[in-house]
């Protein structure tokens, strides 16, 4: 596809990427999942050197490499200021430019807007793999385990241990978690689910994943449900699971075709207190920082999800196809870029 060069505002950023990871969400949305898109560059992940700035951005100047949150709000949304999740300044999932409105970060050269609000530098001696993971994978599902409040103590499950889900993994561990259930099945993840800090792992090849958690809680079920994959039936296993009061925290992309159908007895008829949250995570300069800062200060290693790893610009296509694909040995694909 080619296409003009984009052009930057006063407030925005023109960079080149310089690693790059696909996601299923860009897999998603090639095959329709996110609605008819036409003529759109896909890619959200990316770190990037700066290339040109507008004449009112401060912090960057070219040649700074820096870290880019998959969402990039407008921070001049009215809308924002009535709603704390930066993921919706103009409505559902807008600030999610690089996949529904803008093109992404699968390109010569891409668009920043509001720069100074929305980009970090890449911290010295920070490894490129650790910080690529930064911008959606673990920003996406800490928010997961945020969303869902987890508190010391608690018995966390983790649907779907893909490069999200693990990430869940690792924040819930890190925010207390006491017993933390992991369920999948593919070797690479459940050795870094363990490594992340899963105390258990359920594998739905064994039978019904709700009746195995509960004979592993002795039927008391779980405080907290983190659905970082499945269709939406998975959110009937989670309220299955749930003890009253707990909270059902989804991450996951559902289809624009599919149906929610919730039993009235999952939900307690109405009355256990359960609740159900989706979001996407926020976006913007601060929140990428924190991410970071749990790296710099050897909290965990988000590098670990990246099991393919590709150099040139012209193995995007390639790393692309391997996550649509998705064979077993895979978590996360990423492509670091070189340039002239």
């Amino acid at each position: 596809m080619e296409k003009e060069k984009p052009v930057a505002g006063p407030l925005d950023a023109i960079l080149r990427p310089v690693a790059v990871a696909p996601c299923s969400s860009d897999t998603h949305t090639s095959h329709g999942g996110s609605g008819d898109q036409k003529n759109l560059i896909l890619g959200h992940e990316a770190i990037g050197e700066v290339v040109e700035v507008g004449e009112l951005v401060t912090r960057f100047k070219p040649g700074d490499i820096v870290v880019v949150p998959c969402c990039t709000p407008d921070w001049l949304a009215t809308d924002l200021q009535s709603n704390k999740y930066n993921a919706h300044d103009h409505g559902l999932m807008a600030s999610f430019k690089f996949l529904l409105s803008k093109d992404g970060v699968f390109a010569e050269f891409f668009h920043v807007n509001q720069a100074d609000a929305n980009l970090v530098k890449l911290p010295e001696g920070m490894d490129m793999a650790a910080a690529l993971m930064t911008v959606d994978m673990m920003s996406t599902g800490f928010f997961g385990v945020e969303q869902a409040e987890v508190e010391f103590g608690d018995t966390v499950v983790v649907i779907g241990i893909g490069p999200v889900g693990l990430m869940a993994v690792a924040g819930a561990h890190l925010k207390g978690a006491g017993r933390l259930i992991a369920v999948g099945t593919r070797p690479n993840s459940v050795a870094v689910a363990k490594e992340f800090g899963a105390t258990d792992i359920i594998s739905y090849k064994d039978g019904d994943i709700v009746e195995q958690i509960l004979k592993l809680t002795n039927g008391k079920g779980v405080d907290r449900v983190i659905v970082a994959g499945g269709k939406t039936d998975t959110i009937n296993q989670a309220l299955q699971l749930l003890r009253p009061g707990g909270i059902v925290s989804n991450m996951n992309f559902f289809d624009a075709t599919e149906t929610f159908e919730i039993p009235a007895w999952d939900w307690g008829l109405g009355m256990s207190n359960k609740d159900i949250r989706g979001g996407f995570c926020p976006g913007g300069a601060r929140r990428i920082e924190k991410m970071l800062e749990m790296i710099q200060y050897n909290r965990f290693d988000p590098a670990k999800l990246i099991t393919h790893r590709f150099d040139g610009f012209d193995k995007i296509e390639d790393a692309f196809k391997l996550m649509d694909e998705k064979p077993a040995d895979l978590i996360k694909p990423a492509v670091f870029i070189k340039w002239d």
